[in-house]
């Protein structure tokens, strides 16, 4: 019940502007964390042969390879500056403005549906919870995926090759995919709505298992659950992301310019030149990035959730006003209209 309570409180767009406001202050301030997994998760470290140890022809591998977070940073600054640390931060988060309201809108809209509509009074389940996250994050993908192809290209940009979210956008379109390499990642990105669906199913479930009946979490509450449910979905969704973030960068030089057709083949790619693991390369930095945007993202949220509610209330309570004043003043208007009866 205080779940069906708590959804009553704003409209969907309301629950939107709130988490878009929270996801966009959170990835900018970890923006620098993003673009370091992003170029660990596109590198790939070739499996030494007798063959290429042998021979003098050198192989096709990139002119900078980063050997971990710090070296990455490192290497960043020295060749590209501070700035370097954030290339596409525009694109970047006018993605995650557009991909979180979509979010929080459409899940906003399918849980009250199915709350106002279910006949029991216990919080949803975890798998309704997922199901219901799966359907809302199907539906902002397939809006928002071409800013996220922009966003990877320019975050594995050179300093040399540096091009503006515009510039990028043409240059997806100019390739053999012309308009549909906008949308490249779609079927990887429609899998990985687990991710989403796990981090706020778990989110739910935690929050009514360990601060049952609240409305309104304390920042430090709503930091540590969300923490906690980003850490277990990036677990188990890192292969699907390292493949999705194959797919919508340029191929590797091992390639020869050849685009990945599906994450299928990116994820055959990788391990056949890196093995398991290499699936798993950035995950540091991707759960280390997971954890702080969460925490900070469902923390604000939280927050802009409570400012809302109270801008609202106020919002009501001046119409009511205003409403009662021209009620009396209508009445009092007609009072003085009637005809004076003498008897």
């Amino acid at each position: 019940m205080a779940a069906q309570s708590k959804q009553a409180l704003l409209p969907p767009w309301g629950y939107a502007i709130a988490g878009a406001t929270g996801a966009v202050l959170a990835n900018a301030a970890v923006y620098p964390l993003d673009i370091v997994k992003t170029r660990l998760q596109v590198q790939i470290k070739e499996k030494p042969s007798p063959e290429s140890s042998s021979s003098t022809t050198p192989s096709p591998t990139p002119s900078t390879h980063y050997d971990g977070v710090l070296d990455a940073i490192r290497k960043i600054t020295d060749a590209e500056g501070i700035s370097g640390l954030y290339n596409g931060l525009n694109g970047a988060l006018l993605g995650v403005a557009s991909t979180n309201f979509a979010y929080f809108y459409w899940y906003s809209v399918v849980r009250t549906l199915y709350l106002t509509t279910s006949k029991t009074t216990t919080p949803p389940s975890t798998a309704i919870e997922l199901s219901l996250g799966a359907i809302a994050g199907a539906v902002a993908q397939v809006f928002t995926i071409p800013v996220s192809v922009v966003t990877t290209r320019q975050q594995t940009q050179s300093g040399s090759e540096k091009k503006g979210l515009l510039d990028t956008g043409r240059e997806v379109i100019d390739s053999e995919d012309g308009w549909s390499g906008l949308w490249r990642g779609l079927k990887a990105s429609l899998v990985l709505v687990v991710n989403p669906a796990i981090t706020y199913g778990a989110y739910q479930r935690l929050r009514d298992v360990l601060y049952p009946g609240k409305t309104s979490l304390k920042p430090r509450e709503a930091f540590v659950l969300g923490a906690l449910s980003k850490a277990l979905a990036t677990i188990a969704t890192q292969p699907l992301i390292v493949a999705k973030v194959g797919l919508q960068s340029r191929p590797p030089p091992a390639r020869n310019g050849k685009p990945f057709k599906s994450f299928i083949e990116v994820m055959a790619f990788i391990l056949e030149r890196e093995g398991v693991r290499g699936l798993f390369k950035g995950i540091g930095p991707q759960i280390s990035k997971g954890l702080l945007v969460q925490g900070v993202l469902m923390m604000t949220k939280e927050r802009m959730e409570l400012l809302f509610v109270i801008l609202f209330a106020y919002l009501r309570r001046l119409r009511d006003e205003r409403l009662k004043k021209l009620a009396e003043r209508m009445a009092q208007s007609a009072k003085g209209a009637l005809p004076v009866v003498v008897k």
